[in-house]
């Protein structure tokens, strides 16, 4: 089946038109568009299916951030689709609405093609429940747990380490640390996700490019009682924090790894709070899965700065966790690349990203049952044997044993 799997981000389009055989998968093309938001993202996305079609479209493949409470597995775009996820828009501003229109300029340009969307949600509905709760009445209401991000990241990640560890998943502790403008750090038990940083909305967790991560809610009531609108405090927390927010000049790590080293304090302050923060949770991640078999990074920012990977596992050794500084130099964003020294107890691999290649095995696969379960249902699909495990949407109320 030959589909199409397009990758909005928050100022970009990544797209690929992919042949899924049960032999495996062949990018036909593949595409990164920079620097475009909203409607602009939504022409590209126009354009890359008119280009794509005299070369045999069965299918179109759609990245949808969050899929709430209803969506544990990819499902078909249908008008009752589209509206539940224009409701979830407040939980991902920075995103939801660019998927719709990604999604509606497509389907406008291929009327009657099927198309799915595969939600970054669905992977983490494993996490149980005493890790999914916040510490709120019931009052609260259903919607107000953690749902956790980039999830179509760190599956294929996952399937892809596992392949290059030549084992399965069953028994295994893995940290995953994905890296870019957005980041989230996922613990994985038996290759399914345990817990992962990102919560209701993509702002809880790791620092970023320009969200602030981790942050106590009386911050949020200070600046309200201060005189800020919910929608100040919103672009002050998503659009103006993180390395931005720390550095006063920029989000970008291409702009403050050469200003640290020329002697920036504020850039090296961003840089290093960053990494800070993805130590804690590799440790606290650690202990919540009794122990660490692997850690595996992908994202932008690990893709590409050799000098921000070491600075993120720097003082990690009493987990077991080195890096090989000649490894390290030469990996880069074309191939997986082992980090660590040989023979290491806990394994260190950069494993590249590949959505739009996931989001195409969710898409053929989503199609080949029919689709025909109701959305929240438990129903499953085989997966192509370097994926993760698919998931039971069932969640367990507590935590796993650990050995």
């Amino acid at each position: 089946m030959n589909v199409l799997a397009l990758n909005p981000g928050s100022n970009s389009l990544r797209y690929k038109f992919v042949a899924v055989e049960p032999t495996g998968e062949q990018v036909l093309v593949d595409e990164y568009v920079d620097r475009v938001t909203g409607s602009a993202t939504a022409d590209v996305a126009a354009r890359a299916v008119a280009d794509c079609r005299s070369l045999g479209l069965d299918a179109l493949g759609f990245r949808v951030v969050h899929g709430g409470e209803r969506y544990a597995d990819p499902a078909r775009v249908t008008p009752e689709l589209l509206s539940y996820v224009r409701d979830l828009a407040p939980l991902a501003p920075l995103h939801v609405p660019t998927d719709l229109a990604v999604i509606e300029a497509a389907r406008r340009a291929t009327p009657g093609l099927p198309a799915v969307a595969v939600f970054d949600t669905a992977f983490h509905r494993t996490i149980p429940e005493v890790a999914r709760r916040y510490a709120l009445p019931d009052e609260a209401g259903p919607v107000v747990n953690r749902f956790g991000f980039h999830g179509i990241a760190h599956q294929f990640v996952a399937g892809e380490l596992f392949r290059l560890l030549g084992r399965g998943p069953a028994g295994t502790r893995v940290v995953s640390l994905h890296l870019g403008g957005g980041a989230s750090a996922c613990a994985l038990r038996d290759g399914m996700s345990l817990d992962t940083s990102m919560g209701l909305t993509p702002l809880e967790g790791l620092v970023m490019s320009t969200r602030c991560g981790d942050l106590d809610p009386g911050v949020v009531l200070a600046l309200v009682r201060g005189g800020m609108t919910a929608d100040q405090v919103e672009e002050l927390l998503a659009r103006k924090g993180g390395l931005l927010g720390l550095s006063g000049t920029s989000g970008d790590i291409r702009d403050l790894e050469p200003a640290a080293a020329a002697g920036d304090r504020r850039a090296g302050l961003a840089l290093e709070a960053a990494a800070y923060r993805v130590r804690k949770y590799v440790g606290a991640y650690a202990a919540a899965l009794g122990g660490l078999d692997a850690v595996v990074l992908s994202g932008a920012l690990a893709e590409n700065s050799p000098t921000f990977r070491a600075r993120v596992l720097a003082g990690l050794v009493w987990l077991g966790v080195r890096l090989d500084d000649a490894r390290n130099r030469a990996a880069g964003s074309d191939e997986p690349a082992e980090l660590s020294p040989a023979g290491s107890a806990v394994p260190v691999w950069l494993v590249p990203a590949d959505e739009e290649r996931q989001i195409a095995r969710e898409t053929v696969a989503c199609l080949q049952t029919g689709s025909t379960r109701e959305p929240g249902s438990t129903g499953t699909t085989p997966a192509p044997t370097t994926a993760a495990p698919r998931r039971s949407s069932a969640r367990p109320a507590t935590m796993p044993a650990t050995t």
